[in-house]
């Protein structure tokens, strides 16, 4: 039982209501995780609408961003977040358990193309130590080909994971799949 009062599909009036529909319509059901945000139906419609954002964009892969939202989990110690995105790599990212406990072990070894692994490596560096990041690790990433926006995309979509892992953690979100 989450530590805050959240609002089941069943029970959801309004624009709560309207953003559930959106969500089982892309998913099949509303993930506790975000049932988590319900309570406040402002800080619903910015993360489901961060989430779209993410689902569409044009340079950062599916299984770079759920790599970056597994492994930053991983830091914060955020169990839903680790297995929801275990979960997805297998089942819409189409990888292996092995590729993903070597993945885990060292993210080096992650099976992405040399481009996503600059950006995987980024993000979990600067989301571990922000200030460890200097000008070298940019001009990495741009000669990969990343361009300043989608740096700035990818080093966002860590730092909200932080976020995310720090509100589920709090609320003591159990686990739905």
């Amino acid at each position: 039982m989450p530590l805050l009062n959240t609002v089941t599909p069943e029970n959801a009036q309004g624009q709560v209501k309207e953003i559930y529909d959106q969500i089982a319509a892309a998913f099949g059901s509303v993930p506790n995780a975000l049932q988590a945000y319900s309570s406040s139906p402002a800080q619903l419609a910015s993360h489901w609408q961060s989430i779209g954002y993410y689902m569409q964009h044009p340079s950062l892969s599916f299984n770079l961003l759920a790599m970056i939202r597994m492994l930053v989990s991983i830091e914060t110690h955020c169990e839903y977040c680790v297995g929801f995105n275990e979960a997805l790599l297998i089942n819409m990212g189409g990888l292996s358990l092995e590729q993903i406990a070597a993945t885990k072990n060292n993210p080096h070894d992650a099976p992405l193309s040399d481009k996503d692994k600059a950006m995987l490596l980024f993000v979990v560096k600067a989301t571990a130590d922000s200030l460890s990041v200097n000008k070298a690790d940019i001009a990495d990433l741009r000669a990969h080909g990343w361009s300043d926006g989608d740096i700035l995309d990818g080093l966002s979509h860590g730092a909200n994971m932080l976020a995310g892992d720090t509100v589920l953690n709090v609320m003591k979100i159990e686990r739905d799949f």
